[in-house]
């Protein structure tokens, strides 16, 4: 039963992880089990909404279910809750869109998204993941794990977005080192080519790290000179402020 719930698992990830449609052949292929039982598993879990069927080609997707147990994760996450408040103060106060982002195996999965304060037209990221190692966000969570959590992320995929992400593990973990000694995270065109992001660490009661909390924004606007510390001062500020809400100490 438990090797039946991994694989599962595995196949929602795979149709999960960035190629919204797949073959039986394909999904075989990624999670490395044989194709029967690849199907059987597909019907399974088609029969619970999770996964639909392509009337054209055959090929699968995540089902309408998926988005019910995301709401219901949502809904249920103190995180995301507490954060409304201080993400929409930050946006007001930087000009910048702010992401608060839980790890996700090797994914920052973006839980709450307060918009840009202009009457620019913006699409809403929640529910967006962006590989750990490509974002100020996962630095941020990362530079706050123990060794042995950060040393499993550096073997996991590090896959390359644009010409600037670092896949190097010598390097991150330099880049997760500097992060731990200055509290923020800095993201340079790592993700998207002309996009940049500032993070920081977002603390529960235990002192635990439950995700990060930082502003996205164009390159030349975040990371402009003298911009980047005064931006850094007000995420680092409103990342603490978000803690406390949780019950960090001071």
């Amino acid at each position: 039963m438990t090797r039946a719930v991994e694989r599962a698992a595995q196949i929602l990830l795979a149709l999960a992880s960035g190629t919204p449609r797949l073959g039986v052949s394909e999904i075989s292929e990624i999670v490395d089990v044989p194709k029967p039982t690849v199907h059987t598993m597909l019907r399974t879990l088609e029969r619970h909404g999770l996964v639909v069927q392509e009337v054209d080609g055959g090929k699968y997707a995540l089902g309408p279910a998926v988005l019910q147990l995301g709401n219901a994760y949502l809904d249920g996450s103190e995180l995301r809750a507490r954060s409304a408040t201080w993400a929409d103060r930050l946006a007001r106060q930087t000009g910048e869109a702010v992401w608060v982002g839980v790890l996700s195996g090797y994914r920052v999965v973006v839980v709450h998204h307060a918009l840009r304060p202009d009457d620019l037209v913006q699409i809403l990221e929640v529910g967006a993941a962006v590989p750990w190692h490509a974002c100020a966000l996962g630095h941020a969570i990362a530079a706050n794990m123990s060794n042995l959590a950060v040393n499993a992320l550096l073997h996991g995929p590090l896959p390359r977005l644009t010409g600037r992400t670092l896949t190097d593990p010598s390097a991150l973990l330099k880049t997760v080192a500097t992060v731990r000694g200055r509290g923020y995270a800095v993201e340079d065109q790592e993700a998207t080519l002309g996009d940049a992001g500032i993070a920081a660490p977002v603390f529960d009661w235990s002192g635990r790290t439950v995700g990060a909390l930082g502003i996205v924004g164009p390159v030349q606007r975040l990371l402009a000179d003298g911009q980047e510390r005064r931006l850094a001062d007000a995420v680092r500020s409103t990342a603490r402020a978000l803690s406390r809400d949780l019950g960090a100490a001071r």
